[in-house]
């Protein structure tokens, strides 16, 4: 799916440590990547149903950086 595909994007570049899900200024779901990596990775299908709910609850996707280059 495209959701697996651009959080196997995120690894690649490495400086990923968090994803962040959130509706308005409510914080839904912090996940460390690892987390997050795994559920994309075993249940792609859950990744991309949670992606879509998080559309239809108008949530945003947030992805924390660390700051090194």
């Amino acid at each position: 799916t495209d959701l697996a595909d651009r959080v196997k994007e995120l690894i690649h570049e490495g400086n990923v440590r968090r994803i962040i899900i959130r509706q308005g200024d409510h914080t839904i779901v912090e996940l460390p990547l690892t987390v997050g990596v795994i559920g994309t990775l075993i249940a792609p299908w859950l990744a991309a149903a949670g992606a879509i709910g998080a559309l239809i609850a108008q949530c945003t996707i947030e992805v924390v950086r660390s700051d090194r280059p």
